[in-house]
C-alpha cells in the first residue's frame, strides 16, 4: 500500500476534525459566538442575533445591567445568610433555685487583727491629726504599745516612709508636704488624678494623695484624689493587703465570721435549715462569705411555688463593733446569686444588705443562647480564648478579665493581687518579698483602664448564661413592737456564740426568692437556612436572567472550564514553537515547503485556512480548450458508403 502523501495527510486531519464548533471552538471569540446562539439566556442571544448596531448595544447594556443586580442581590443575601433571629420563650416550671452567697461587709473581726494592724492605724491616726487635727480616738481599747504578733516578723515598716502621704497646692507645681514630716519635698514624677473627669472637683487649696515609686526610684507618680477620705482609705487598704498577704490562710478563716455566728436562722422552702447548708467560700477583701445551694451533695435544691414564703429566708448577725474603723466605713453584708458552677464577684456585683432592715429580693430567671461564629464572637466554654482561667469556675467575661489581668500581673510584677486567687506559680503581693508591685499594680490598672493590655480585645462574651433580674425592697425591722419579745429569743437562742446582749442594729433580715415560676429563654437561631439561600438564588436568576440550574452550570463550563482549557491550550502551543526554536539543529533556515509539514496537534479548519502556499509552486489556473477533441472520431471501424465524409482537400 503506497504513502499518503503530505499534502492528503493534511486534508484528511482537516476533515477528521471538522466541523469544528461547540465547547471545542478554537478562540475564545468563537467560544463566546456558540454559547450566545445556543445559551437559554435570553439576553446572551440577543446580543448576537440581533440587527443594527444601537439594538446590540442596548441588549448589552441590558444584559450587563441585569448581572449586576444578580450580583448586588446575591451579595445581599449571603450578608443576610448569617444573621440571626431570637425569639423569647416563657414557659412554667418548677425551677432550681440558684446558689447564694453571703458575706460580712467586714472581712475579719477587729478584736483578732488589732495586733497586726496595730502600726498601720497608729501611722494612719498620724496623718489626719497631721492633715485635719483630730485627736487619738480613745473610745476602743488600743493595745499599739503590745509586743508585735508572731505573724508579723522582724523590724516595724514605716508606712508613711514607704509610701508617704502627701499634700500640694493645685497652683504649685514640683513640691508636695510631706505628712511624716510636715516639711515641703520635691517630686519629679507624674501626677494622676483618680477624681473622675465626669465630676467637678472641689476647688480645695490642697490636694492629697501619695507617693508611689519603682524600685530603683527613678520612676515615681503621685496619685491624688478629690477627697482626703478617698486618698486616707486607699492608702490604708494598700497596706492592710500588704499586712495581711503574709498571714496564713487557715489563719485568716479562723480571724474571720464562722457560719453558726453568721447565721443566726434559716429556712428555705418553708423547710428549716443550719450552717451545715451552706458551704466555707472564703474571700480576701470580705473574709469567710457562706455559700447556700452549692451543689455539695452533687444536688441542687428547687423551689416548688413562687413568693417569699417559698424561698430562703436568713437573719444575719453583723456584730458591728468588730468592723475595721479604716477598712470598712458602712455596715450591713453583701449577697450575690449566681449559678453553681460561677464564681461568685462579691466585690463586683453583690447587693448590700443593710442592718435593722428586712431587705427582700425577687427574682426572675432568663436563659440565654447565642450562636456562636459565624454568626457572633461568643464562646461556647473558652477553650478557644488565649487566656487561662485561673478560677475553678465555669467560663464567663468577667472570669476572662481577671484572669488576664492577674496573669499580666505576674508577668509584671512578679505577683498576684491579694483580692484575687492566685495564677499558678504565683504568690500574694506584699512589699518585703515584691517592693515594686504597688507602683506596678498602679501603673499596670491604668493601662488596662486604657485598654493597652489587650484582654478586653482577646476576651469574649460566653454563648449561654443564666441571668437572674433582681428586685429589693426594704423594711425596718424588727419593728419598734416585735423587737422587744424577739431580740431576747435570738440572744438566747445564739448565747453560746455571741456571749452578748444582741442590738437590733447588728441583726439583718435577708428573703430571696421566685416572684413566680416563669422563666424567659432567649434563644438566637439562624434567619436563613442552606434551602432558603438557593430559593433566592435561584429567585433572583429567573427574575432578572430567566436561568436556572442548568443555566449556571452551563456558564461555569463555557466560562471557566472551556475559556481557561482555550487560552491554555494556546499557551502550550506558543511553548512548544518557542522549545522547538530554541532546541532545533543548526542549518539552512527555513524549509522546502513548510506548508506541508505536519505538526502532532490535530489542525483545525482555522489553522488550515491560514496555511502558507508551497514556495515555487504555480497555483493551477483553467487549462486551454484542446480542439482536436472536438472532432468526430470513427465509431465503427466500417462505415457505410452513404454516410462516409468526403475528404478534405
Amino acid at each position: 500500500m503506497l504513502a499518503m502523501a503530505p499534502g492528503e495527510k493534511i486534508k484528511a486531519k482537516i476533515k477528521k476534525n471538522l466541523p469544528v464548533r461547540g465547547p471545542q471552538a478554537p478562540t475564545i471569540k468563537e467560544l463566546m459566538r456558540w454559547y450566545c446562539l445556543n445559551t437559554n439566556t435570553h439576553g446572551c442571544r440577543r446580543i448576537v442575533v440581533s440587527r443594527g448596531r444601537l439594538r446590540r448595544l442596548l441588549w448589552i447594556l441590558f444584559t450587563l445591567t441585569a448581572v449586576a443586580l444578580i450580583f448586588w442581590q446575591c451579595a445581599l443575601l449571603v450578608a443576610s445568610f448569617y444573621t440571626v433571629s431570637v425569639s423569647i420563650k416563657v414557659h412554667f416550671q418548677k425551677l432550681d433555685f440558684p446558689a447564694v452567697t453571703i458575706c460580712n461587709i467586714n472581712p475579719y473581726k477587729y478584736s483578732v487583727v488589732r495586733d497586726l494592724l496595730a502600726d498601720l492605724e497608729q501611722e494612719t491616726r498620724v496623718a489626719l491629726k497631721t492633715l485635719y487635727g483630730f485627736p487619738e480616738n480613745t473610745s476602743r481599747k488600743r493595745r499599739e504599745a503590745e509586743s508585735w504578733n508572731s505573724a508579723w516578723e522582724g523590724t516595724r515598716p514605716k508606712f508613711l516612709k514607704l509610701v508617704p502621704l502627701m499634700a500640694f497646692g493645685q497652683d504649685e507645681t514640683g513640691e508636695a508636704k510631706d505628712f511624716l514630716t510636715g516639711r515641703k519635698r520635691k517630686f519629679n514624677g507624674r501626677i494622676i488624678h483618680k477624681a473622675s473627669d465626669a465630676t467637678h472637683v472641689h476647688l480645695s487649696k490642697e490636694v492629697v494623695g501619695f507617693q508611689l515609686c519603682s524600685n530603683d526610684t527613678s520612676h515615681c507618680a503621685l496619685y491624688t484624689f478629690s477627697s482626703g477620705v478617698n486618698a486616707i482609705q486607699e492608702w490604708y487598704t494598700l497596706h492592710y493587703m500588704n499586712i495581711m498577704a503574709q498571714v496564713p490562710l487557715e489563719k485568716k478563716i479562723n480571724m474571720s465570721y464562722s457560719a453558726e455566728e453568721l447565721l443566726v436562722t434559716c429556712l428555705f422552702d418553708g423547710v428549716s435549715c443550719d450552717a451545715r447548708n451552706f458551704t466555707l467560700f472564703h474571700h480576701p477583701m470580705y473574709g469567710n462569705c457562706y455559700t447556700f445551694n452549692n451543689r455539695e451533695n452533687e444536688t441542687i435544691l428547687s423551689t416548688s411555688m413562687g413568693g417569699s414564703e417559698y424561698g430562703l429566708q436568713v437573719i444575719l448577725y453583723l456584730n458591728e463593733e468588730e468592723y475595721n474603723p479604716f477598712l470598712v466605713s458602712s455596715s450591713g453584708a453583701k449577697v450575690i446569686v449566681h449559678r453553681q458552677d460561677e464564681y461568685p464577684f462579691i466585690e463586683d456585683v453583690g447587693t448590700e444588705i443593710e442592718p435593722a432592715m428586712a431587705t427582700s429580693i425577687g427574682m426572675h430567671l432568663t436563659e440565654s443562647f447565642k450562636l456562636s461564629e459565624p454568626y457572633s464572637q461568643c464562646t461556647e466554654d473558652g477553650s478557644d480564648v488565649p487566656i487561662s482561667n485561673i478560677y475553678k469556675a465555669a467560663y464567663s467575661l468577667q472570669i476572662c478579665l481577671h484572669s488576664c489581668f492577674q496573669t499580666k500581673m505576674v508577668e509584671k510584677c512578679g505577683c498576684a493581687q491579694y483580692n484575687q486567687p492566685l495564677p499558678p506559680a504565683a504568690n500574694y503581693c506584699n512589699y518585703q518579698q515584691h517592693p515594686n508591685w504597688m507602683y506596678c499594680y498602679y501603673e499596670l490598672h491604668q493601662a488596662f483602664v486604657r485598654e493597652e493590655l489587650g484582654c478586653q480585645a482577646v476576651c469574649r462574651e460566653a454563648c449561654s448564661f443564666k441571668e437572674w433580674t433582681l428586685t429589693t425592697s426594704l423594711a425596718q425591722w424588727p419593728s419598734v413592737v416585735s423587737e422587744k419579745w424577739l431580740l431576747p429569743i435570738l440572744t438566747w437562742d445564739q448565747g453560746q456564740q455571741i456571749k452578748k446582749k444582741l442590738n437590733k442594729t447588728d441583726l439583718a433580715k435577708l428573703l430571696i426568692f421566685y416572684k413566680d415560676l416563669n422563666q424567659r429563654s432567649i434563644m438566637e437561631s439562624p434567619a436563613n437556612s442552606i434551602e432558603m439561600l438557593l430559593s433566592n438564588f435561584g429567585g433572583q436568576l429567573g427574575l432578572w436572567m430567566s436561568c436556572s440550574v442548568v443555566c449556571v452550570i452551563e456558564i461555569i463550563e463555557v466560562f471557566f472550564i472551556d475559556s481557561f482549557s482555550i487560552i491554555a491550550r494556546h499557551q502550550w502551543q506558543k511553548a512548544k514553537e518557542w522549545w522547538a526554536r530554541r532546541h532545533a539543529p543548526p542549518g539552512p533556515q527555513g524549509r522546502d515547503n513548510p506548508g506541508l509539514d505536519v505538526d502532532d496537534e490535530l489542525p483545525t479548519f482555522t489553522s488550515a485556512l491560514r496555511l502558507p502556499p508551497a514556495p515555487g509552486t504555480q497555483v493551477p489556473g483553467t487549462p486551454p480548450p484542446r480542439y482536436n477533441t472536438l472532432r468526430l472520431e470513427r465509431a465503427f471501424s466500417d462505415q457505410l458508403t452513404d454516410t462516409q465524409v468526403p475528404a478534405e482537400s
